[in-house]
């Protein structure tokens, strides 16, 4: 597992980490000092397939329990696991550098989930899985008032042509998916400010501490959840709502594995293929294809994510260049 020495990717133009997580975005400092690129796709792979599979889970529990139930669950055996796995460690563990702005965070993603698993009720995987690419997006547009970062007219502009492509899918005026579309566009946002806040978070915490929070503060806010209602789960109902924990908590720990074994412009850009397994889930489960507009839509948007990634490391490789030749001009 990374230590604290590690240090985070900058994930300004990376792939949105499913909600249920959150994902979890790796928050905190992960080491990069072993470069295995091949292990890291791996890794990431497998990590897209988990959360999308934790997204049908929930999909599939919305026929019979509220929306609301399925976020506590989600929440509360996640900290269970979490908290067997840390075991004794959970107390220091949590000794956090911010702890408000690892609360903030934590309600970041309590909401996001809220609002993805209330969307999966009226859309279908691949929908709410293409939808969702918006994020970075958002993420790119949003740090440069609230981050203070520059951004160029060239990803400004990626990020208005990755816009067209949501609107693409949702076909404003068009009764195909219609006011649903607000859900997924709404766990977007407050993804993005989950996503800015652990950028905050990664110059001071280490990746478990926010793990730890994520699962422990999502926990006892989710209870706020069951205020919608509650319906008894039958016994396969329970197993799901432990799956979901379960898949969340390995979820979290393959990604940081992913980021820890490669940079993150290495793995990030196979985040995109949650929409593969959102649409293979989708058909096994529900027989839902996504129409053209939505496949038109979601090579658009994540045309411009990978671009904007693009552009974060060609930025990054100019910066690193001329400080390189400063140094080779300054007399010792």
């Amino acid at each position: 597992m990374p230590d604290d020495s590690a240090r985070q990717p900058d994930r300004a133009a990376l792939p949105p980490d499913p909600p249920q997580m959150a994902v979890v975005a790796p928050a905190g400092r992960i080491m990069t000092s072993e470069q295995r690129p091949v292990a890291a796709i791996v890794w990431m792979l497998a990590t897209m397939g988990l959360f999308v599979s934790m997204d049908a889970v929930a999909k599939v529990l919305t026929q019979t329990l509220p929306p609301g139930e399925i976020v506590w669950g989600r929440f509360v055996f996640h900290a269970l696991f979490v908290g067997l796995f840390l075991n004794r460690r959970l107390v220091v563990t949590l000794r956090a550098g911010r702890p408000g702005l690892q609360l903030l965070r934590s309600a970041f993603l309590l909401v996001t989930t809220a609002f993805f698993f209330f969307g999966l009720k009226f859309l279908g995987l691949a929908t709410m899985s293409a939808i969702m690419f918006v994020t970075p997006l958002l993420v790119t547009l949003l740090s440069m008032p609230i981050l203070g970062e520059k951004v160029g007219w060239r990803r400004i502009t990626s990020v208005l042509v990755g816009f067209a492509g949501a609107l693409i899918i949702i076909r404003p005026g068009s009764d195909a998916i219609g006011l649903a579309a607000l859900l997924p566009l709404t766990a977007a946002l407050f993804n993005a400010a989950y996503h800015l806040a652990t950028r905050v978070l990664s110059r001071t915490d280490a990746a478990l501490t926010t793990v730890g929070y994520t699962a422990i503060v999502g926990a006892v806010m989710s209870n706020f959840a069951l205020l919608g209602g509650w319906v008894t789960p039958d016994a396969t109902g329970w197993a799901m709502l432990v799956g979901l924990g379960l898949i969340g908590c390995l979820g979290h720990f393959t990604l940081i594995r992913a980021y820890s074994l490669a940079n993150a412009a290495v793995a990030a850009p196979f985040g995109y293929t949650s929409l593969i397994w959102a649409t293979l889930f989708g058909l096994a489960l529900f027989g839902e294809l996504p129409d053209l507009w939505t496949v038109a839509g979601a090579a658009v948007i994540v045309g411009s994510g990978l671009y904007i990634l693009y552009r974060e490391r060609a930025r990054k490789a100019g910066q690193a260049a001329a400080d390189r030749a400063i140094s080779r001009e300054t007399p010792a």
